[in-house]
C-alpha cells in the first residue's frame, strides 16, 4: 500500500556517529510506502557530510515554523526527542521516537521494531498521548531563549557559586524559601528525569499535576511538593553571585538574579505517538527494572 500523501518530517541527533544503519533504514522503509519525506536541515547535513547518506529523494527544511508534517521521527534519545518537540512548538505534530540513545521513556521504539513501527504510524494504527508541557516567563514576558519545556524547568547555581535562594509561590501564595543548589519544576512526563534523580515522585502522565522538587537542599526537612497543573509558581532567586542558571530541558542560559521566573501551564501540548501502546505502568516495570512479574 502506497501513502503518498502522507508527509514524514524526520529529526535526528547529530552527535551519534553509529546510528547510520538505523537512518537508513528508516529511509529506506519510508520509501517503499512512497511517503513524502522531509528532513531537518542541520540533521540533514550530518547525514550526508558525517554518514554519507544519499538523500536525493528527500526535502530539506531549515525554517521548522513552515513543517507542515503531518507527523515526525525523532531518532535518538530521549534528549533528541525533547530538542524535536521543542522545534515543532506549537504546531501538534504527532512525534514518534525511534531510540538509538539509552533508557528511552520517549523515544520507545527500539531499532529491531523500526518496519513494523512506520507501517503502523502510516497506517494510522497508533495512539497519540497528549503530554502537558510548561511555559517560562521571564519578568512577566514569555521567554525568548526557550520558552517552552516538555520535561522541567529549572533554577540552578552556577557551578562555582554558593547556595542559591529561591523564594517560591505558588498562585500567589508563598511556599518557602529553597536554600539549595536549584530548584526544578517538573512535567509528569519529567518526572522520570531529572526530578526523579534528585528524589522527585513519579507522576502518572494524565495526572493533572506538576512537581516542585529542591536540588541538595540545605535542610533535611525540605521534601518535594506536588501541585496542580493550572497553577501559576513564581520563583524569586537570590544569588551571592547576583546571577544563577535557567535551564528548561536540559537548554540553560544565565541570568541577573534579578529576574522573575514564572511558570505555568502551556496552552498546547505535545503530541507522543505511542505504537503497540503499554500502559504507563508496564514501561516503568520496564525501563526502570523493577524486576518480573510477580502475579500469580
Amino acid at each position: 500500500m502506497k501513502y503518498s500523501h502522507l508527509k514524514i518530517a524526520i529529526f535526528g541527533n547529530i552527535f551519534q556517529t553509529k546510528k547510520n544503519q538505523y537512518v537508513t533504514a528508516i529511509l529506506k522503509k519510508l520509501q517503499s510506502l512512497d511517503v513524502h519525506i522531509s528532513v531537518e536541515e542541520q540533521f540533514a547535513l550530518f547525514l550526508r557530510d558525517k554518514l554519507g547518506i544519499d538523500l536525493a529523494q528527500t526535502e530539506i527544511f531549515s525554517n521548522c515554523e513552515l513543517c507542515d508534517a503531518d507527523a515526525a521521527i525523532s531518532i535518538g534519545g530521549d534528549g533528541t526527542f525533547l530538542g524535536t518537540a521543542s522545534m515543532i512548538g506549537t504546531r501538534g505534530i504527532p512525534i514518534l521516537g525511534v531510540n538509538t540513545g539509552r533508557l528511552g521513556f520517549l523515544a520507545d521504539v527500539s531499532p529491531n521494531a523500526i518496519d513494523e513501527s512506520l507501517e503502523a504510524l502510516c497506517q494510522g494504527d497508533y495512539v497519540v498521548e497528549n503530554r502537558k508541557a510548561l511555559a517560562v516567563l521571564k519578568n512577566g514576558e514569555l521567554s525568548n531563549f526557550y520558552p517552552y519545556a516538555l520535561n522541567e524547568v529549572a533554577v540552578l547555581k552556577h557551578d562555582n557559586s554558593s547556595l542559591i535562594e529561591i523564594s517560591t509561590y505558588v498562585n500567589g501564595h508563598f511556599l518557602t524559601n529553597y536554600l539549595a543548589d536549584g530548584l526544578i519544576v517538573a512535567t509528569p512526563t519529567g518526572s522520570t528525569g531529572y526530578s526523579l534523580s534528585v528524589g522527585g515522585p513519579i507522576l502518572v502522565p494524565q495526572s493533572g499535576t506538576f512537581c516542585i522538587a529542591p536540588i541538595a537542599p540545605h535542610s533535611l526537612s525540605v521534601r518535594p511538593v506536588v501541585v496542580r497543573d493550572d497553577v501559576e509558581i513564581r520563583l524569586e532567586v537570590c544569588s551571592r553571585t547576583k546571577n544563577f542558571l535557567l535551564a528548561c530541558d536540559g537548554q540553560s542560559e544565565s541570568l541577573p538574579h534579578s529576574t522573575i521566573i514564572s511558570i505555568h501551564r502551556a496552552p498546547h501540548t505535545i503530541n507522543v505517538v505511542k505504537i503497540k501502546h503499554k500502559h504507563f505502568f508496564e514501561t516503568l516495570r520496564d525501563k526502570l527494572m523493577w524486576g518480573a512479574d510477580q502475579r500469580n
